[in-house]
């Protein structure tokens, strides 16, 4: 096994599993240690993920407490795609079963769009899974097609305009760095705001 320690970001990496075939697991604790078991739990639950990755994937389970519940939110990078959760309850033990449960239900359910992106043996197995669990997806969807003017503006500016729409989210460009952004309403009661890569 492997430890290292990033005290400064309070940033744990954990992998005792080195071949290609895994998933790379960064364990994050938010304002609290990690303990072993908390890691060891991790790299168990997210096993059951390993066969949709080709070990390319990357994955990065943060925990955390918020308002007396234990929380954890997995992302997943694998294949261009992000797969993301965040889920709280009782117990992280409990939080992180229905985490991973939840992005097994995604990519099941985005089947034919993921099965050129993912593992060739992916979703061989699927239909050994009980009826109830498998998930019909029917392929196709409807876009609606909106366009309107952008505006420069600042992101501050965008959220009023968000709220003014009752959107839970606007798409705008930024007025200083001229890229187009997006800012969204969060879970807590806050706002976020994506801005490109360069």
């Amino acid at each position: 096994m492997c430890y290292n320690i990033d005290v400064i970001q309070s940033i744990w990496y954990y992998s005792s599993r080195q071949e290609d075939e895994y998933m790379k697991i960064t364990v994050v604790g938010r304002q609290m240690s990690i303990r072993d078991d908390l890691r060891e739990l991790a790299e168990k639950k997210l096993s059951k993920l390993d066969r949709y990755f080709d070990g390319e994937g990357k994955a990065t389970v943060t925990f955390s407490r918020k308002r007396n519940r234990e929380n954890i939110e997995i992302t997943i990078s694998a294949a261009n795609t992000l797969f993301r959760c965040e889920t709280d309850d009782e117990t992280f033990r409990n939080a992180i079963d229905r985490a991973v449960d939840t992005i097994d239900r995604q990519i099941r359910k985005n089947k034919t769009r993921l099965e050129k992106r993912l593992k060739r043996s992916a979703f061989e197995d699927i239909g050994a899974l009980p009826a109830e669990q498998v998930e019909v997806d029917d392929g196709d969807f409807e876009i609606r097609r909106k366009s309107f003017p952008f505006k420069p503006m600042s992101p501050e500016e965008a959220i009023l305009q968000m709220n003014l729409l009752g959107h839970s989210f606007f798409v705008f460009i930024d007025d200083v760095t001229e890229d187009t952004c997006v800012v969204y309403s969060r879970k807590d009661g806050n706002y976020g705001l994506i801005v490109p890569e360069k």
